[in-house]
């Protein structure tokens, strides 16, 4: 059995049910741990968010792209495991273990741009770093609905992925597409720029 967070009932129910207001140009930083992809039911590659949101691209300077590969450059590569199950109101999800280099990211992109505030400053402290598998399911329904997922999952469980890079993604708006506009490597002073569609949704997660 999982163990259930409790957050802010309203909010969680805004971010898995639309509720971000996501503008044209809205990004967010992730990391994909493509070894989870069988168990998400969200419609999204299985991903932890780093930063959810970034800058708009509207802000994005000359420099923009340059500061974010010396900042992760400047982090070295790790592993994170998955092992167990947790929820939010609504919410299902894996905490990866440990934390801390998710949260050392995090913490130096909102130390060079304070005005990217986690979750738009809904979640006070902010979430906890976490990979989520279901949304979908409301407060009548989420605890039986999610018992039997549990119980289908368990087995996939644990999950280890090495993490060498961290994708900036951009959307088209709320209920749009998320889609890659730049990866920046750990520990190496260069970015790719692949394009991928994340798939509808609202937010990065």
């Amino acid at each position: 059995m999982s163990n259930e967070v409790r957050e802010p009932a309203g909010a969680v129910s805004d971010a898995a049910g639309g509720g971000w207001a996501d503008l044209p140009g809205d990004t967010a930083l992730t990391i994909r741990v493509p070894e989870a992809n069988p168990l998400v039911r969200t419609g999204l590659p299985a991903h932890v968010t780093v930063l959810y949101p970034f800058l708009n691209t509207s802000r994005f300077t000359a420099s923009t792209h340059a500061d974010l590969t010396n900042l992760f450059a400047a982090h070295t590569p790790f592993t994170l495991a998955f092992t167990e199950f947790r929820r939010y109101p609504g919410v299902l999800y894996l905490p990866p273990q440990p934390e801390t280099p998710v949260r050392a990211l995090t913490a130096s992109l909102t130390a060079r741009w304070p005005e990217a505030v986690p979750y738009r400053g809904i979640f006070t402290p902010p979430l906890a770093p976490h990979l989520t598998l279901a949304n979908h399911e409301g407060p009548d329904t989420c605890q039986a609905a999610y018992d039997a997922l549990e119980s289908e999952l368990a087995p996939h469980l644990p999950i280890t992925g090495q993490v060498d890079a961290v994708h900036l993604i951009v959307t088209d708006g709320a209920g749009g597409a998320w889609r890659d506009l730049a990866t920046y490597r750990l520990g190496v002073r260069y970015g790719l720029r692949p394009t991928r569609e994340y798939g509808p949704s609202s937010h990065a997660g």
